[in-house]
């Protein structure tokens, strides 16, 4: 994902310290741009959904992007659920 700077919400460091995910496992996961859903309604900015890994465990990275300075924000950052997305970790679940 392409961001001219990269900044961390309170939450996502939060997220970040509980779930021990490193801010380096997190821009790393943004560099390589793996789009698992587009969010193009969310406020104030457009949001992405990107899947990586960190030690070998997936790991969801939630950006939104803000369209004029190209500056993004880290909104959140966890551990997907096996019992909720599908072993791919890219598609939900159907209930």
């Amino acid at each position: 994902m392409e961001c001219n700077r990269i900044y961390f919400s309170r939450h996502a460091i939060e997220r970040m310290f509980q779930r021990s995910v490193s801010p380096s496992a997190v821009m790393r996961i943004i560099q390589e741009d793996d789009q698992i859903a587009q969010y193009p309604d969310d406020q104030p900015c457009p949001s992405t959904l990107l899947l990586g890994s960190d030690n070998d465990h997936p790991v969801h990275v939630l950006v939104a992007r803000e369209g004029h300075s190209g500056d993004c924000v880290v909104v959140t950052v966890y551990r997907p659920e096996p019992a909720i997305w599908n072993e791919d970790f890219r598609t939900r679940r159907k209930s």
